[in-house]
């Protein structure tokens, strides 16, 4: 069980860091905002490393990110990721 958490939990890091990409965001400047002080945590740089450029991408909802996000329990991250919808609306 603990092993599909953490893998479910690396997709939502996948999703947030792709999302970040698709909408030409820097997901690491992005945590930091979220977490001041903080490093870069591993699982985030994996993620990140995994991005694809946005014309190579599918499209990600917003609502999914928010969802994923939400259900993980990041309130600080999808604060960020509302505040950048809102921007780009």
């Amino acid at each position: 069980m603990k092993q599909n958490f953490l893998f479910d939990e690396q997709m939502m890091i996948l999703v947030f860091a792709q999302w970040c990409i698709n909408h030409e965001l820097d997901p690491r400047a992005l945590y930091q905002q979220a977490f001041p002080g903080q490093i870069i945590p591993p699982a985030l740089e994996q993620a990140i490393s995994l991005t694809v450029p946005k014309e190579e991408a599918g499209e990600i909802a917003d609502d999914t990110v928010l969802g994923v996000l939400s259900l993980y329990d990041q309130p600080e991250l999808a604060e960020l990721v509302r505040a950048e919808i809102t921007k780009q609306s």
